[in-house]
């Protein structure tokens, strides 16, 4: 059994593979398994792929039967996968040479956490570094865990064992899954942030969360959000009107509303019945 497991789903983007595919063979940690699912492709990428694969045994190519989505996919890689630690790596991005070297290396150090995570790399089209994402150490369920700002991201890995402890990646999710099962895996067992940049993550227009899709994916952020609160019986109203009613102007709001509703017209209005036939309008 190998060392590591990397996921890979793969849709139309076989024309990016070769860079990760680069990246994965000049790893400094050579015992890694790295497993393909297409997630029914509609252009030439399964071509693609297995022509810059070769005959390396390390790739192993499956394909679902049709287009069902990136949570369904995701969470059967996690099945397909061999290995105890597991990453995910988007066939259009790419790792530093020393990145599966570093998590095998933590998980190590850190036995007790189920998932490891590092800063990402902001790349243009070409894969070309331009700024680094900054992760966050998670050490509560607290704001920075709800992940607004990419507190836990890229290069994102996780044992196995512990993953199988929540509900898994959810197939109803269509972008922001990522989002929901970060969340699990630091309600289950402690995480642990590394401060090195592993993770080479390419900016372009048919990215699933970027650019044109970035709204999709926040929106899909708040469905994962929404499942989390459900799963842990809290609120997330006061989190909604706090990211997305500025405060000074929810307050103000609230000061003129009360001050109508205590002005003597208001008491006079509701002495009369006024309001009360409003109600029934």
């Amino acid at each position: 059994m190998s060392k590591f497991s990397v996921l890979i789903a793969n849709y139309n983007n076989g024309h990016f593979f070769l860079k990760c595919y680069q990246s994965l063979v000049a790893q400094t940690e050579t015992d890694w398994e790295a497993v393909i699912l297409d997630d029914g492709s509609t252009d030439d990428s399964l071509e693609v792929i297995q022509k810059i694969i070769g005959d390396d045994s390390r790739f192993k190519i499956n394909q679902n039967d049709q287009n069902k989505g990136i949570g369904y996919t995701k969470r059967r890689l996690i099945e397909l996968a061999e290995s105890e630690i597991c990453g995910f790596l988007d066939p259009d991005d790419g790792l530093t040479t020393h990145a599966l070297e570093v998590i095998l290396k933590a998980y190590s150090e850190y036995p007790e956490v189920g998932m490891v995570y590092s800063n990402f790399v902001f790349c243009d089209e070409h894969l070309n570094p331009k700024s680094v994402h900054k992760g966050k150490q998670i050490t509560e369920l607290n704001y920075s865990y709800y992940n607004f700002n990419g507190e836990i991201s890229h290069f994102a890995t996780f044992k196995k064992k512990i993953y199988e402890k929540t509900s898994g990646i959810d197939p109803f999710l269509k972008i922001a899954e990522d989002k929901d099962w970060y969340m699990k895996m630091c309600e289950t067992a402690p995480v642990k942030y590394i401060d090195e940049d592993l993770y080479l993550y390419r900016i372009h227009d048919s990215g699933i969360s970027t650019t044109k899709n970035a709204e999709k994916a926040l929106f899909w952020h708040w469905v994962a959000l929404i499942k989390m609160a459900e799963r842990r019986n809290i609120s997330v109203e006061d989190l909604f009107l706090q990211s997305y009613v500025p405060k000074n102007k929810y307050e103000q709001v609230l000061n003129q509303l009360n001050h109508v509703k205590n002005s003597r017209w208001a008491k006079l209005g509701n002495k009369i019945g006024l309001f009360k036939i409003f109600k029934k309008l």
